[in-house]
């Protein structure tokens, strides 16, 4: 299945993703107009796809496609979205983060059908999970296509998902305080990442594995009885880590939740 004409309003590091993704043999659009704010990136992905058209301005973007995705800085999105004239039923898709559905539609100004997603920059190799509300069969097809579509069915479910995402700065700042423990104890700085990167992608691929074991069930697997592992999770816990992590994913969520 292919959708004759997709568009972005803002061309920046999560449309390049998703154009990259969406173009992967066997492409899922025959046509992508993407906006020429960031010139670089379109005239890449011009050079690059046949598919890729680079638009005069963002109304053509709009004008042109079937379904659009609003890429842009929660900062600008107001400016940018009240200056654009939607048609009445066309599916509009928002990337714009921590902004409230209804200001959404407010500032859109058209009966357009509106679904709020947060894809990650994994989807330019059709990896990884996208969140979507409301659910939408249509707007989970392409997502489904790039990675994994998580329909959520309220908007606190939402709200979740994307403060989980938050999580993706913590996890490579866990695997640096190891590289650097690791250098400063005496191995080379290389060894340590060629060691360290594998490990932690082995266990990211246990836990996605067709069985479907709940995370508290592999961390025991993997926390023999006294042992390293173990120990490890016992300090981690002990010296205040796991309060520490989700106290600050409350934090992240009364943010996501202030703003909304």
């Amino acid at each position: 299945m292919t959708i004759d004409n997709i568009g972005f309003v803002g061309t920046g590091a999560i449309t390049e993703a998703m154009v990259r993704g969406l173009l992967t043999e066997p492409a899922y659009a025959s046509a992508i107009h993407v906006s020429p704010r960031s010139v670089h990136i379109a005239a890449t992905l011009a050079d690059e796809f046949a598919a890729v058209r680079v638009a005069e301005d963002n109304q053509d973007v709009v004008d042109r496609s079937d379904m659009v995705f609003l890429a842009i800085r929660p900062q600008v999105a107001e400016e940018v979205v009240r200056a654009l004239s939607f048609r009445d039923g066309q599916m509009v898709v928002s990337l714009v983060a921590a902004t409230e559905r209804e200001a959404l539609s407010d500032w859109i100004g058209a009966n357009v059908h509106l679904v709020q997603a947060i894809p990650l920059p994994f989807v330019a190799k059709r990896q990884g999970a996208t969140a979507l509300y409301p659910p939408d069969d249509a707007v989970a097809a392409l997502f489904d296509t790039l990675g994994t579509a998580v329909q959520c069915q309220s908007r606190k479910e939402y709200d979740l998902l994307a403060a989980a995402s938050s999580m993706m700065s913590t996890y490579f700042g866990i695997m640096e305080t190891v590289a650097g423990w690791l250098e400063k104890s005496g191995l080379e700085r290389a060894k340590g990442h060629a060691y360290i990167a594998p490990l932690f992608a082995s266990l990211a691929q246990k836990a996605t594995g067709p069985s479907g074991e709940p995370f508290s069930t592999l961390s025991r697997e993997f926390a023999t009885r006294g042992g390293l592992n173990e120990q490890v999770l016992s300090d981690f816990e002990k010296n205040g880590g796991i309060a520490a992590l989700t106290a600050a994913l409350d934090g992240v969520l009364a943010r996501i939740e202030c703003k909304n």
